[in-house]
């Protein structure tokens, strides 16, 4: 079984020492690649099975959400998600809108508090929302009339 790091390669050893006890045997890191010899592991240890033990170990380190665990045969590889940037000009575009809103939105709202202020001393404050009743127990049917 074979186990290509890709951009893990910094973690190999600690994903070895985390591989040992769960297959059976200890695995060989050589470069970006773990090798793990098919006689040497534990009966019923399956790929399927290594490719969640390695989830494991990238959810334990902090770095699931960063790496996908391809299984194709007896072989793994471990891939970095590529997240979907954004190009400059389209941060550029949304940021200004957003601080455009943001000014014309404040003057209205200091010229509305004015005369909300006079009118709330007037009106009470609205009550919270109320929560469903509970369920009434439904009556239970009499025995007497229906045996008449």
């Amino acid at each position: 079984m074979k186990v290509t790091l890709g951009t893990l390669k910094d973690k190999g050893d600690d994903l070895v020492a985390f591989l040992e006890p769960r297959v059976g045997t200890k695995p060989s890191l050589s470069g970006g690649e773990i090798e793990i010899e098919d006689e040497a592991v534990k009966e019923g240890v399956r790929p399927r099975h290594v490719k969640t033990y390695i989830k494991r170990f990238l959810y334990m380190n902090g770095v699931r959400k960063k790496y996908r665990v391809f299984v194709a045969g007896k072989e793994l590889t471990i891939q970095e998600i590529e997240l979907g940037e954004k190009t400059e000009e389209e941060k550029e575009k949304k940021a200004p809108e957003k601080k455009v809103e943001e000014v014309e939105a404040e003057p209205a709202e200091e010229e509305a508090e004015e005369p909300a202020k006079s009118e709330a001393a007037e009106e009470p404050k609205p009550a919270k929302a109320k929560k469903a009743a509970a369920k009434k127990p439904r009556p239970k049917k009499k025995k007497s009339d229906e045996e008449d």
